[in-house]
């Protein structure tokens, strides 16, 4: 992926040219077509995806409803950064909403970059927090939601 790219996506936005080119060399590229499964929730994760094009829905099963549609993400969103910080399995399932073409970025690479740059490890690591809390916000307040709803 280009590095003039990865600016536009906010995991990287606080990063150098130098730092946007060294995360650049660690990806690759992947297609889905519309409909597959790019992760389902509860298997092991290795990697974070960043959309260059298309869609992809986040979503979870609910016993008795059937899937729940959490985002539905688009070009320059990222998602699936728990499974480079935690060994924990995926925590939700990730379809191509539409065919889409995601950046991969694998654990072990994202780790050695990390240790060899901290700086760069630093930025990361702050706006994973910063996302992980705001993902937090926005599921309590769907709950909340959801218990409103089902008292009716």
């Amino acid at each position: 992926m280009d590095a003039a790219i990865l600016k536009k996506v906010a995991l990287f936005e606080g990063l150098t040219q130098g730092q946007l080119a060294k995360v650049a060399q660690i990806g690759h590229s992947r297609d889905f077509p519309a409909g597959a499964y790019l992760f389902r929730e509860g298997e092991a994760g290795q990697e974070m995806y960043v959309i260059e094009k298309g869609k992809v829905r986040i979503s979870k099963t609910v016993p008795g409803i059937g899937e729940e549609a959490l985002a539905i993400l688009e070009p320059g969103q990222y998602f699936g950064e728990m499974a480079v910080i935690e060994d924990s399995p995926r925590s939700a399932d990730a379809i191509a909403h539409v065919s889409c073409t995601v950046w991969v970025i694998e654990r072990s690479k994202l780790d050695q970059l990390m240790f060899t740059d901290k700086d760069l490890a630093y930025v990361l690591l702050w706006t994973f927090v910063r996302t992980l809390s705001e993902r937090l916000r926005e599921t309590n307040d769907k709950i909340k939601a959801f218990f409103a709803i089902s008292r009716f």
